[in-house]
């Protein structure tokens, strides 16, 4: 029931399509311009989806994240309880022979179903989008448009700290990752001859890599890994967006507004966002629930940086853990007759 209540709602489609139609909105305009970010500016892999619109999901999970996507999820949790309550429904829902533990169960999987299916959804259409819009791309062209990483992992998701911390690359002569010379021409490889064997081994390297991107270590990946590691990045971000669910869902038993409970899970990450970027905070940074949201570029890494991942996955446990518990200890004894 609760599942169809989410299905028939035209909000959820609605929140579903908004966030499909910014990157398509963005894809848009940078096929008609041609002009993207500078490399290490902007969100993460617009720099690089000219060459390959293979990793545009890549880049509107990166657009979406910061703002969009948990403002969705924080409505619909928090109208889960609470908009039954200010309906009048709850009282009556209640009534009937369904536990309190089995109902809020219920809540919690449609919650997680929108998650699910709303990544999904953003992933599947900026897959399309990317790939009609700009191509499978040029393996080599794309070796050679890394973006700089001289800034860590600040530069690369260009939307503060991502929660890095882990050695940067350092860049080739000329200030790029296999990108350009000091004069504009692509920087030569380690031990390649500069000579007439240039273009030879230019088309070794392009059969080598043939329907390939590259990592931001500059790595070749097939698009089998590619896909595996883009699967990794959507189920970070759902695990993500499951903590801003389960504020959202523990406030909506709280009160009986579910704008209360909406705004309340949004200003709980504001000020997590704040925090994370306020240096005088650096004691309670790591439990924050925004501080490992950007973690999910490490899997384009090669090797992939694992600390930050599973320091991100343990934090959002440990919230969905602790704030559903909460959420069940108060509306199991929680009135709803008056």
């Amino acid at each position: 029931m609760e599942l169809l209540k989410l299905v028939r709602r035209p909000r959820t489609w609605v929140a579903v399509g908004l966030l499909c139609l910014l990157p398509a909105i963005v894809a848009v305009f940078l096929a008609t311009t041609r002009i993207s970010p500078p490399p290490g500016q902007g969100a993460a892999f617009l720099s690089a989806v000219l060459q390959s619109g293979s990793l545009y999901p890549a880049a509107a999970l990166a657009l979406v994240l910061p703002i969009f996507l948990p403002v969705a999820v924080a409505v619909v949790a928090g109208d889960s309880v609470a908009g039954e309550s200010s309906q009048g429904t709850l009282r009556y829902l209640l009534v009937r022979p369904v536990r309190r533990t089995s109902l809020l169960l219920a809540k919690l999987v449609a919650v997680v179903v929108f998650v699910v299916g709303t990544v999904l959804a953003v992933a599947g259409t900026s897959y399309v989008v990317g790939v009609s819009l700009f191509g499978a791309g040029d393996p080599v062209a794309v070796v050679q448009a890394l973006p700089e990483v001289t800034g860590g992992d600040d530069a690369v998701a260009g939307t503060g700290p991502s929660g890095g911390g882990q050695p940067q690359q350092q860049p080739a002569a000329g200030g790029q990752v296999g990108g350009q010379g000091a004069a504009g021409a692509p920087a030569a490889r380690p031990g390649a001859d500069t000579g007439d064997t240039t273009a030879a081994d230019d088309q070794a390297a392009r059969e080598r890599a043939q329907s390939s991107v590259s990592s931001l270590s500059g790595d070749a990946l097939g698009p089998a890994d590619l896909a595996a590691r883009m699967l990794g990045a959507m189920v970070y971000v759902t695990v993500s967006m499951l903590g801003v669910a389960a504020i959202a869902l523990f406030l909506s038993t709280v009160t009986t507004s579910s704008l209360g409970a909406t705004l309340g899970a949004l200003a709980a990450l504001i000020t997590s966002q704040v925090l994370v970027s306020l240096d005088a905070a650096s004691s309670v940074t790591p439990y924050l629930p925004t501080r490992y949201w950007l973690a999910w570029i490490d899997f384009f890494r090669d090797p992939i940086f694992l600390r930050d991942i599973t320091a991100g996955l343990w934090l959002q446990a440990g919230y969905v853990v602790v704030l559903m518990l909460a959420a069940w200890a108060n509306f199991a004894t929680k009135d709803v007759t008056s």
